[in-house]
C-alpha cells in the first residue's frame, strides 16, 4: 500500500503511527497499572468542565487528541482492568481481547444475517459451543451473544411469556401472569418484568436460607397459593452466583418445582457460571442442563473485554419465536444451515464480539484458564481465613466462589466509613452490600492480572484502616 493513500479517512502514515502510539501506550498502561489510583479523586463535573461544551468545526490533530485523553481524561477513570479493582465483580479486559477488539473494530461487521458475515455467524456458534463444553452443558443448548446479563435475563422471561401466554405477541401481556425469583437475585430480572409488561408486583421474591440461597419450598408455596388464588405462574429465575454474596440457588429441587407446574427455568450464571469451567467448581451449574435458559458472562470472569454475555437455551424455538419478525428488505433464502441471529432477539445491529472469546480462549486454552480461576478462588478463600483469624472483623456471608462478605465488629457507620478510607487510598477498591440489615465490605477476585501479593496488599490496607478506626 502506498503510503499517500488513506485508510478509513486518515493518511495511511498518520494511521500507522497513531496505531503504534496506541498499542505502546497500553502496553505500557497493563504493564505499569498498578501504579494508577483504581478509583479516581475527581468531583461530579470536573472532567466535563475541562471539555469544550461544543465540538469543534475544523478536524484536529491525533497529537492533541491523545495528548486531552492523557491529561484530561484519564485522570477521571475507575480502572476496572485494575489487579485490585475488587469491587463489584472483578473484570478484566486480556491482551488477547483487547487485540480482537481491535480487530472487530477495524472489520466493522453487522451479524444480524447469515449473508450479512457468514464468518461473524458461524464463529459465534463454534465459540459458543467451546464455552458450553466447558461448563458441562448439553449440545441441545442453542447459544448467542447478548451484550449483558441484564438484556439475556430479558430475552429469557419474553422467552417464557411467549411460551406461557403466545397471544402477548399479538394482544399485549396478559393479567395474571406471575414469575419468581428469590431475594437475593439481580435487579435485572424486576426490569424485565417491568419492560415486559409483567408488572414488578407480578415478581414474587422468593425467601433465602442461612447461606442466602432461595428455598425451594418456599417456591412451591408461593406458586400454589398463586394458583388457588387464580394467578398463572409461568417463569421462576435462579441465581448461581448473587450480586451481593454470589450464593448458589439449589437448582436441581427448584427444577422439579418448575417442570412440574410448567415453569421457564431461567439460570442467572453470569458470574458463577464461569466456575464450572473448574472441574472441582463443576457443582455450581448442578441441575443447569435441566433448565430451559442460561447466562454467563465472559466479560465478568472470562478475561473478556466489555461487553459479552453467553445466553444459551434448549428451547430456541420458542426463542425465536419471540422475537422473528423480518421486514421484506431482510429476507433471505439461504440453506437451512444459515442461522439468521437477529431473530433470536430485540436488536438487529450486532458488533463481531464472538472473535475477542475466540482469541481468548485459543489463547490460554482451557488448562491455563483452570488454573487462574482457581487461583482466583483460592486467594479468596485464604482472604477469608485471615478475616476469621482477626477477632476485629467477621464473615457476613458463606464463600462459595472468588467474593468474600466481611465486615469489622462495629457499627455500619463504622463499616461504611472503612469502605471510604480503603477506597480513597487509591490502592484498592472495595463495594458494599446490605445483608441482614448489616452493612457490609465485598472483596471480589477476578482479573486475570491479581497476583497473590495484592490480596495480602489489600488485607494490609483493611487492617491499618481499622486501627485508624480504633485510635
Amino acid at each position: 500500500m502506498s503510503e499517500s493513500k488513506n485508510v478509513a479517512g486518515m493518511p495511511a502514515e498518520e494511521f500507522r503511527k497513531a496505531g503504534h502510539e496506541l498499542i505502546d501506550w497500553i502496553a505500557c498502561y497493563l504493564a505499569d497499572i498498578r501504579d494508577y489510583p483504581v478509583l479516581p479523586s475527581v468531583q461530579p463535573g470536573e472532567i466535563a468542565a475541562r471539555l469544550p461544551v461544543s465540538g469543534p468545526e475544523r478536524g484536529e490533530s491525533m497529537d492533541a487528541i491523545l495528548e486531552d485523553f492523557r491529561n484530561v481524561i484519564l485522570p477521571g477513570v475507575t480502572h476496572w482492568n485494575h489487579p485490585r479493582f475488587h469491587a463489584y465483580f472483578s473484570i478484566s479486559g486480556s491482551a488477547p481481547g483487547i487485540l480482537a477488539e481491535s480487530l472487530a473494530a477495524a472489520l466493522n461487521v453487522n451479524a444480524m444475517l447469515w449473508k450479512t458475515c457468514p464468518s461473524a455467524t458461524e464463529l459465534e456458534q463454534v465459540v459458543l459451543g467451546w464455552l458450553r463444553e466447558w461448563v458441562g452443558l448439553p449440545k441441545e443448548f442453542f447459544g448467542i451473544v447478548y451484550d449483558t446479563a441484564s438484556i439475556s435475563t430479558t430475552h429469557a422471561i419474553a422467552a417464557a411469556r411467549e411460551q406461557a401466554a403466545p397471544e402477548a405477541r399479538l394482544e399485549g401481556t396478559p393479567a395474571g401472569l406471575v414469575m419468581y425469583t428469590s431475594e437475593q437475585a439481580h435487579n435485572s430480572v424486576d426490569k424485565a418484568a417491568i419492560a415486559l409488561g409483567i408488572g414488578h408486583r407480578n415478581v414474587r421474591k422468593v425467601p433465602v436460607d442461612e447461606s442466602f440461597r432461595m428455598r425451594p419450598e418456599a417456591l412451591r408455596q408461593m406458586v400454589e397459593q398463586d394458583l388457588v388464588g387464580g394467578k398463572k405462574p409461568f417463569c421462576v429465575v435462579a441465581t448461581a452466583g448473587t450480586t451481593s454474596t454470589t450464593s448458589i440457588d439449589p437448582a436441581p429441587p427448584i427444577a422439579d418445582i418448575a417442570e412440574q407446574h410448567g415453569l421457564w427455568l431461567h439460570i442467572d450464571g453470569a458470574y458463577g457460571g464461569t466456575a464450572a469451567i473448574v472441574p472441582e467448581f463443576r457443582h455450581v451449574l448442578a441441575g443447569a442442563e435441566r433448565a430451559d435458559s442460561i447466562v454467563i458472562n465472559p466479560h465478568k470472569w472470562l478475561f473478556t473485554p466489555v461487553d459479552f454475555s453467553a445466553f444459551y437455551t434448549r428451547r430456541p424455538e420458542v426463542l425465536r419465536r419471540a422475537f422473528s419478525l423480518a421486514a421484506e428488505y431482510l429476507k433471505t433464502s439461504e440453506d437451512s444451515r444459515a442461522v439468521n441471529l437477529m431473530d433470536y432477539g430485540l436488536q438487529l445491529g450486532r458488533r463481531f464480539r464472538a472473535l475477542k472469546l475466540w482469541f481468548i480462549l485459543r489463547y490460554f486454552g482451557r488448562q491455563r484458564v483452570v488454573e487462574i480461576l482457581r487461583s482466583h478462588i483460592g486467594w479468596a478463600h485464604e482472604f477469608a481465613s485471615w478475616v476469621e483469624a482477626d477477632p476485629r472483623f467477621e464473615l457476613a456471608a458463606p464463600v462459595p466462589l472468588s467474593v468474600v462478605c466481611f465486615r469489622y465488629r462495629g457499627s455500619n457507620q463504622q463499616n461504611q466509613r472503612l469502605l471510604e478510607a480503603i477506597n480513597a487510598s487509591g490502592q484498592a477498591f472495595l463495594s458494599h452490600t446490605v445483608l441482614n440489615g448489616r452493612f457490609v465490605l465485598r472483596m471480589a477476585v477476578g482479573n486475570v492480572g491479581t497476583r497473590r501479593d495484592d490480596i495480602e496488599l489489600v488485607w494490609s490496607l483493611v487492617q491499618a484502616r481499622a486501627a485508624v478506626l480504633e485510635s
